[in-house]
């Protein structure tokens, strides 16, 4: 995914659709809210609790998509170009993580 376009292409939507976009704080509620939402799935799909029945039917790639929307709106609201953020933060993780991940006896198992 291009997160520059993917930003653009959000807040086209915001100005077509969403009359303005909610402010920082309201977004910020609904990102929390929208990560629950993923939690809850992957607790009960993946995890030790069972799932119900009114959770089986969610889709957990709607749900994921949802927090990137909220995300991409946020960055618009906060003029934040994501994708040279997560660029910048790939290319550090990068180099802090190789040796140690790859030296990481847990993750051979």
């Amino acid at each position: 995914m291009d997160l520059k376009n993917a930003q653009l292409d959000v807040d086209q939507w915001i100005k077509n659709h969403g009359v303005r976009y909610f402010n920082e704080l309201t977004n910020m509620a609904q990102l929390t809210e929208e990560v629950g939402e993923v939690a809850r799935i992957i607790a009960r799909r993946y995890g030790e609790q069972s799932e119900k029945p009114s959770d089986q039917a969610k889709d957990l790639g709607e749900e994921l998509a949802d927090v990137v929307f909220v995300v991409l709106c946020l960055a618009n609201q906060c003029g934040i170009d994501l994708q040279s953020s997560f660029d910048k933060k790939l290319a550090y993780k990068t180099q802090r993580d190789h040796d140690r991940h790859q030296n990481n006896d847990k993750l051979k198992q």
